[in-house]
């Protein structure tokens, strides 16, 4: 993927090496290997803060990880690193695409969000962002928060590498903002709260797919303008996409699978609707909600 030779966000919180972080993949209070690694996928894969989508906070406390020191919230300073860098960059492409997608295919304007890059643990709008609990969106300060060693995690463990499966992991991202500013989570969890909790997961997986279709029209958008795209990106994507798909996630967790309970959508759900809008850079394709087969 290229993104060496594009400008950086501005909007990006730097909030690594601060004090007081908290705990880290690989030694948490006595959890074992497996269930840490299950852990941070699902924690990864839900997109928004795990306490706002029913399910998420169910498989997330499960673990019982201890409550870890909050990192004061000062003023970012500008990443320097390359993995921050690329962070940054990637960001700057979200922006620019959107700042132009929106207006035209939904008539929204775009307001961009921050990202935060944080060490461990740190505090968000939802509550605590945990390194264990992987990149995640809160609509309620409209940020993105991510502790970028989940990057290698992601390769290390699943073998999901490659710059650009770390850029569609923010981009899926920055979709939830997407569905933020088109009002559609706060629709969404004011009908979780009505429903069964069946119901309310089947909710939460078109609401991952929605933001794994609006990441494919983030990409199909960036490429055109500015030929990002290399060769070995797209399989690279789809590998993550499918990695982290609830089938593949709790058959390596439990030895089985319990559809009921999906709350992000399968492999084959993941990688089709990120091809969804990969293929048409159309976000009116991404509605998930009238989609008859997800």
């Amino acid at each position: 993927m290229r993104w060496e030779d594009f400008r950086r966000s501005t909007n990006v919180e730097d909030r690594r090496g601060q004090q007081g972080g908290g705990m880290r993949m690989g030694g948490r209070g006595g959890l074992g290997m497996g269930t840490i690694i299950v852990l941070g996928l699902i924690g990864w894969a839900l997109g928004i803060d795990p306490r706002i989508l029913i399910g998420g906070a169910e498989m997330i406390a499960g673990g019982g990880p201890v409550a870890p020191q909050v990192q004061q919230a000062g003023p970012g300073a500008a990443p320097n690193d390359k993995i921050g860098q690329f962070a940054a960059a990637v960001l700057a492409q979200t922006e620019d695409v959107w700042a132009v997608i929106l207006p035209q295919q939904a008539n929204v304007r775009y307001e961009p969000p921050n990202l935060v890059l944080f060490s461990g643990a740190t505090q968000s709008g939802c509550g605590f962002a945990q390194a264990q609990m992987g990149p995640f969106y809160c609509p309620m300060d409209r940020k993105l928060y991510i502790d970028l060693d989940f990057f290698a995690d992601m390769q290390r463990r699943l073998g999901a590498g490659g710059d650009f499966a770390f850029a569609y992991v923010l981009a899926h991202e920055v979709g939830h903002h997407i569905e933020n500013l088109l009002g559609i989570l706060p629709k969404v969890q004011q009908m979780q709260r009505q429903v069964s909790e069946r119901e309310a997961n089947a909710l939460s997986v078109r609401v991952e797919l929605m933001a794994d279709c609006f990441a494919g029209v983030w990409a199909n958008h960036a490429h055109q303008r500015w030929r990002i795209l290399e060769e070995g990106d797209l399989q690279e994507a789809l590998n993550a996409a499918a990695a982290v798909g609830d089938d593949r996630l709790q058959r390596a967790g439990r030895g089985h699978v319990v559809p009921d309970s999906f709350t992000h959508g399968t492999s084959e759900q993941r990688a089709r609707w990120l091809q969804i809008g990969l293929r048409g850079g159309n976000m009116n394709r991404c509605n998930t909600f009238e989609a008859q087969r997800l």
